[in-house]
């Protein structure tokens, strides 16, 4: 009963994802559906944009269609009337994924994580399915295969990252407590896996976290080149609404863009264009808004923001080691370096995959090549990250990791040899033995004459002081003892 309740939840959390994102692409363009086209419109074209975009915003490729009239009207070239634009605005995705995430943990908590992985994961296909084939539009759509498969991979993959990690920490009587088991056999390299993951969250998190920095800063710097733009595009207040939304679902996309920018490489804004902290060379850009936050132009001494991810490793190789010391599981220097060199790998995967998912076309001709390359940013990301992390991992301990370090391994050993006493409790000032011990040891059972007691009265209390001379039989007495 408990796992057909976990499955049937999951799927509810699965059914509540999809509308939800179905839900913040259908209530704008409803209101700006009504304000342009007024009450007596005809809505049949509106649930087919929802679902292309919501199929789009998944990662499916959006091939676009400019109808002949349209092409005279504006007096675009034939050969432009067919483009596909691939860039994925990552909001919508993100929002899947954390989804996914929490419904995953629950699933995990309840102690049937696979059930709910699963049950939630199908309930997601078999919505994305019924989206892709009720939502087919003309102007522009999406390749079928992939609005069915991409979706629901999306979901998966988030819905599997939140119950591994609860089902990693609590356990789940399975498959993850025996991978735990046959872990905890590899002595030294035990926590090596577990500090990888963790140390690669906090260097990925930095990293995103100085990107959103990056963009703030520029909206700063250069608003007015922005709002410039706006004018120039000389929309009225519906159009402005549009593009606002549209930029505002491609916020994520641009956070990437600047971590590509922070970390040396840069990105491309059409063919034979890049922007980099070393250079800025544009050319002729579409007149989006957004594109007013492109730097005009770089500099050498602009490569000293590569610092940034640098730190950032930093920052992972902090928290891993303070995690060590303070589980008491110090390490080697080969498991240390290991750590740092797994937390680059990962950061470096992940890396690639969202240039690959915030990179490729949108429009026609030299608007094909756009966003960050994935090599140069894995490879470069992965590069800062490492030397990062070995500096704080790899650097010699300090007195007061091994002073920790010694008295937990004192407070072990005496604790498994039986000879542990209660003053034992203050390592910087225990010994062995006390006076309490020595008299317990000396003292033993009296006999009739009572010679042992006189025997323990008769040697010396070492909790007790007395002058230097009564003991040495040097002092005052003029017969020496």
């Amino acid at each position: 009963m408990q796992r057909l309740l976990v499955a049937l939840l999951a799927a509810f959390d699965a059914a509540i994802a999809a509308a939800v994102g179905l839900a913040v692409l259908l209530a704008p363009l409803t209101l700006l559906w009504t304000l342009a086209f007024g009450a007596t419109a005809d809505w049949g074209a509106l649930w087919p944009l929802t679902g292309t975009l919501w199929a789009f915003g998944h990662g499916a490729p959006l091939d676009v269609t400019i109808a002949d009239v349209v092409l005279v009207a504006v007096g675009v070239p034939a050969e432009a009337a067919r483009f596909t634009v691939s860039v994925t605005p990552l909001a919508l995705l993100v929002f899947t994924a954390l989804f996914a995430a929490r419904s995953g943990g629950r699933a995990a908590r309840a102690g049937a994580w696979i059930t709910g992985v699963l049950s939630g994961t199908v309930a997601f296909a078999a919505i994305a399915a019924v989206v892709a084939l009720s939502s087919r539009l003309g102007g522009a759509e999406t390749s079928l295969p992939l609005a069915l498969l991409l979706p629901p991979v999306v979901y998966l993959c988030g819905a599997v990252a939140g119950a591994v990690r609860a089902a990693w920490e609590d356990g789940d009587g399975g498959l993850l407590d025996m991978i735990h088991d046959v872990m905890d056999a590899w002595g030294d390299w035990t926590p090596v896996p577990a500090s990888i993951v963790r140390g690669a969250a906090f260097a990925l998190v930095a990293v995103m976290g100085v990107g959103a920095l990056g963009v703030a800063v520029a909206t700063l710097l250069r608003g007015g080149e922005v709002v410039a733009l706006f004018q120039a595009a000389r929309v009225d207040g519906l159009g402005a609404s549009m593009l606002a939304l549209a930029q505002l679902v491609y916020l994520p996309t641009l956070v990437v863009w600047a971590a590509a920018w922070i970390a040396g490489p840069g990105f491309a804004v059409g063919a034979g264009t890049a922007v980099s902290p070393a250079g800025t060379s544009l050319g002729v850009v579409p007149g989006l808004p957004v594109f007013g936050l492109l730097p005009e132009n770089g500099s050498i001494w602009m490569l000293i923001v590569v610092l940034l991810p640098i730190g950032a490793g930093a920052v992972a190789g902090w928290a891993v080691r303070s995690r060590l010391v303070w589980e008491g599981t110090p390490l080697g220097m080969l498991p240390r370096a290991a750590i740092a060199v797994g937390i680059a790998a990962v950061s470096a995967g992940v890396a690639a995959l969202a240039a690959v998912l915030t990179s490729g076309s949108i429009g026609p001709g030299r608007l094909a090549d756009v966003g960050p390359s994935a090599g140069p940013f894995a490879l470069a990301l992965g590069g800062e990250v490492l030397i990062g992390a070995a500096i704080l991992l790899l650097s010699p301990r300090n007195r007061e990791e091994l002073a920790e370090e010694r008295t937990d391994r004192w407070m072990a050993e005496m604790t498994a040899s039986g000879i542990a006493t209660a003053s034992s409790v203050d390592p910087a000032v225990a010994t062995p033995w006390s006076a309490e011990t020595w008299r317990d040891e000396t003292s033993g059972p009296a006999d009739d004459d009572g010679a042992a007691g006189r025997h323990a009265e008769a040697l010396p209390s070492y909790a007790d002081t007395a002058p230097l001379d009564d003991v040495t039989g040097h002092g005052g007495s003029s017969d020496p003892r």
